[in-house]
Parts: C-alpha cells; structure tokens; sequence
C-alpha cells in the first residue's frame, strides 16, 4: 500500500526523498546572487591587466586583481590601531571604517560592517573544496576577501579582508 506520509515510507524511499529535498534546499542557496551585481555601480573604474600591473605591487596585484590571499599575521593592517577609513587599494572606493573593525585572531583585518554606501558586492566562492561568500569592491572588482557568520555583535558578522586590498586613509582632526 503506498501512503503519502514520509514516516511510514520504507527506509529506501525515505531516504531517497530526504536526499532530493537536501538537494533542492542546497540548489536553491547556491543559486541566489550574495549580494550586489558588479555591474550597475556609478563611477566603475575599469583597467586593463598591464594598467592594473603597473598601478599595484606585485602582492597588491595578486591579491586584489588574481584572488590571492596574504599570509596571515603579514599584512599591514591586522594588528594596526589607527583611527581612519580603509579604501580599496585599486580605485580608492572607501569602504570600512576604524570603529568597525576588531581584532578576530585569524591574522586578517576584520571588520563588523561596511560603510553605509560602500560599493561592497558579495559573490559565492567555490575555490579550495569550501562554499565561502567572497567580497569584492563593485566599483573595480578588487578581491577585498571574505564575509563570515562568526563575527560579534550586534552585527555577527566578520568582514575577513586582505591588507594587500586596502589603502588606510587616516582621520583628519
């Protein structure tokens, strides 16, 4: 007799229904966009590949242009106390602020949020075997780093970004 209750399905079956809805609900997460395009964005800065090269640092270029990442405790800014606003190293879009970011020990600046208008977008990112959020600067598409669910309140999130993406612009008094 076939019934429609998941509770009384033979164990095969109820295992395969489970399995197509995972499925579904996983299908579904991985297809909806993270955050912003990267392509509506007023004042987009666009370079080429040599103009990138001749702008950045070497490790600026490869982390912010290749989607690379510093080692940690390296960078400039995970242990640096200044008041200020952090920029994107590329195009100097302002997108942190000081009074956001706090010391998470993994070795990276870490920042509880983004400046109100920032151009932030946030894409998945599937490298390395791991299901992450990736941040990007939507006016040039710089790779800032990456958006995790473990930071502290009130937002609870950590912004985890690269040093070798930023330009600190000091507070004027």
């Amino acid at each position: 007799r076939a019934s429609g209750n998941l509770w009384t399905m033979s164990g095969v079956c109820r295992k395969a229904f489970m399995t197509g809805l995972l499925l579904l609900f996983a299908g579904a997460f991985l297809l909806v966009p993270a955050r912003d395009s990267l392509a509506a964005v007023p004042d987009r800065v666009e370079k080429s590949e040599e103009e990138w090269k001749a702008l950045l640092t070497p490790e600026q270029f490869h982390v912010a242009r290749q989607k690379g990442t510093e080692p940690p405790f390296t960078g400039k800014y995970w242990d640096f106390h200044e008041e200020g606003t952090y920029a994107c190293v590329c195009c100097g879009a302002e997108l942190f602020s000081s009074r956001d970011k706090f010391d998470s020990g993994s070795g990276w600046p870490s920042f509880t949020a983004v400046l109100e208008h920032a151009p932030i977008a946030e894409k998945r990112d599937f490298s390395y075997g791991m299901v992450r959020t990736e941040v990007l600067c939507a006016r040039c598409d710089a790779h800032l780093g990456h958006l995790f669910s473990d930071g502290p309140p009130p937002t609870g999130m950590r912004y985890c970004i690269n040093s070798a993406s930023l330009l600190f612009l000091p507070e004027t008094r």
